[in-house]
């Protein structure tokens, strides 16, 4: 018999008929053949003597008469309490924030990590998510110490009246302290190199800044040289981006949007720039000293990861350093004196240009770069401006968004030339 598997009915019958006259030895045969201990048996034929053959059929429950750690409906609702409080507010309502809060409010029973989410999903007030990755597969890249790199990213926001406008953020990598935000109209190199001093006035020059590739911060990738990267240049500071289409490279900031937009749903609908400022400013006072941050090693505050240890040395600067020049080629003016139905445009950094709402691919190395175009009917002509033909299309049929070049896309064929080393 496996342990803990409970006694047949039939062998607890047969103990409670046991007759007092049985031959010496046949307890010890009886137990062997039906897989029971010698002290089940007693503890059977005792109870058969005691409480009637009736009460030894059916097994005891074996719940334990008292749980001292059993949580009560009180603690229960002060939970769930606690957890809306912190929703109201903005703030991250989980059972690890609830946890960390509950025990900084010096509560005399705080249930673990485990027992909150137990208690929130029977509440209703949180849903099951069994498709998430468990904590011990994630793989967390860091930075070693503060202002070794900061990343920057802008994120889109809506003002009263249905009026948008873009709020920086800029955070430190190893400790996730929030160095510094700015609120602007647009996307533009002026209000990321404002959110850049910004920091810089605060907290020092770091040695990296990390962003994407968006043509306001870094769009070297795109054969382009930004403002950014040039003052940043003369800091001494290093601009890298992540690759193309992957935003999980600049995870932490994308995070830090979702929690900032968390806490502003919670706040009046700011009417001008000024008042979301204030709201912007509010929140990385409470994200830096009183929010413990769940990415940090024992869920400490930004700020106190951030006064852990040492900062990086910062960069020397260079006023003097030649700025790495993008990867262009040389560009004329265009000219002024064209036929009718030639007019001048200019390329996105995809190298593509649209005409009557049709995308046509053009070369995706002339980002930026000013073509001529030609209309004669229904042909359309492309060149450059030493009257290069590009690409030569018939206006396409009506619904017809993209018109490619032609060529394969994805990464160019390496070069077949033998190598002078060979």
């Amino acid at each position: 018999m496996a342990v803990n598997e409970p006694i047949d009915p039939r062998v607890r019958l047969a103990i409670s008929q046991w007759p007092d006259d049985a031959p010496r030895g046949a307890v010890s045969t009886f137990c062997a053949e039906h897989g029971i201990s010698r002290k089940s048996f007693y503890a059977l034929r005792q109870r058969a003597k005691t409480d009637g053959q009736a009460e030894v059929l059916e097994p005891k429950s074996r719940r334990p008469k008292s749980s001292p750690s059993k949580l009560t409906e009180e603690v229960r609702q002060q939970a769930v309490a606690v957890r809306a409080a912190l929703e109201a507010s903005g703030r991250d309502h989980g059972p690890i924030s609830v946890y960390d809060k509950m025990h900084a409010m010096g509560l005399p029973q705080v249930p673990s990590i485990a027992a909150l989410a137990r208690i929130f999903r029977e509440a209703g007030v949180a849903r099951l998510e069994p498709m998430k990755k468990p904590r011990s597969a994630w793989r967390r890249f860091v930075y070693p110490a503060p202002n070794a790199c900061w990343q920057v990213d802008a994120t889109q926001y809506v003002l009263t009246g249905g009026r948008t406008c873009v709020i920086f953020q800029l955070i430190d990598d190893h400790s996730r302290y929030a160095v510094a935000s700015h609120v602007a109209w647009t996307e533009t190199a002026e209000a990321a190199i404002a959110v850049f001093d910004k920091g810089v006035a605060a907290c020092g020059v770091p040695q990296r800044l990390l962003s994407d590739n968006g043509i306001a911060l870094n769009p070297s990738r795109r054969g382009h040289l930004g403002r950014l990267v040039k003052h940043l240049s003369r800091l001494g500071v290093q601009a890298i981006t992540g690759k193309p289409d992957k935003p999980t490279t600049q995870g932490k900031n994308e995070r830090f949007h979702q929690t900032l937009f968390r806490y502003l749903d919670k706040q009046p609908l700011a009417s001008t720039l000024a008042e979301l400022q204030a709201q912007v400013d509010a929140f990385d006072d409470i994200y830096n000293t009183e929010r413990p941050h769940q990415g940090l090693p024992g869920r400490v505050t930004p700020r106190t990861a951030w006064e852990a240890i040492a900062k990086a040395d910062p960069p020397r600067p260079r006023p003097d350093a030649p700025v790495r020049p993008a990867v262009t080629t040389p560009r004329r003016s265009a000219p002024t004196d064209l036929p009718a139905g030639t007019n001048v445009a200019t390329l996105t950094s995809g190298g593509t240009l649209v005409l009557a709402g049709v995308r046509y691919q053009v070369d995706g190395g002339r980002g930026f770069e000013q073509v001529l175009v030609v209309i004669d009917g229904e042909k359309i002509t492309v060149a450059d401006l030493d009257g290069e033909v590009l690409i030569e299309h018939t206006r396409p049929a009506p619904g017809v968004k993209y018109v490619g070049n032609g060529r394969p896309r994805g990464p160019r064929p390496k070069n077949e030339k033998p190598s002078p080393m060979s």
